[in-house]
């Protein structure tokens, strides 16, 4: 059985984002009901050296939309990382989604050899595409979306599994 580089990156990173979104709506809610307002969690963070909700959210997007243009051999959108509330973290989730929906499967599959380089500040990573998505892309995105549910659980916000995973 063959298993489709796209059913393995564009369909998992858009279930992640559409239920990062459902996390950030629940977030909005939660700080509603608790009588605060919610874009002091865009600049939460669990610990004094990582980066806040913000930057993770915008990460999360960033390892979607960048990992498979990769794969496909096509540019991603250009979003500067301006966000401020939750509203506009949801918008660019939101826009991610958007952009892996124009990614068609014949643009990924068969793409599990093909040549990937990730330029990094100091070196650049060179991957075929199979194993850039096991140990670059996959792991990264997950990383960073996890963050994204702990420092939202953390800071009281009313998840659980189900939030993370989505409908099983």
């Amino acid at each position: 059985m063959n298993i489709s580089m796209h059913s393995m990156s564009v369909a998992l990173f858009t279930t992640g984002l559409q239920q990062l979104g459902h996390m950030l709506d629940k977030a909005e809610a939660n700080a509603k009901t608790r009588g605060f307002n919610a874009d002091t969690l865009v600049f939460a963070r669990l610990a004094p050296d990582m980066f806040a909700l913000d930057r993770q959210v915008q990460l999360t997007c960033d390892f979607a939309k960048k990992s498979a243009a990769r794969l496909a051999g096509v540019e991603p959108p250009a979003m500067e990382d301006t966000e401020k509330t939750l509203a506009d973290l949801r918008r660019r989730v939101d826009r991610t989604v958007e952009f892996l929906a124009t990614i068609e499967p014949a643009a990924i599959d068969g793409s599990a050899s093909r040549e990937i380089k990730v330029p990094l500040r100091d070196r650049t990573l060179e991957y075929a595409g199979l194993p850039f998505l096991q140990k670059w892309a996959l792991p990264n995105f997950y990383f960073h979306l996890t963050t994204v549910y702990d420092i939202l659980r953390h800071n009281g916000v009313d998840l659980g599994k189900a939030d993370f995973l989505g409908k099983y």
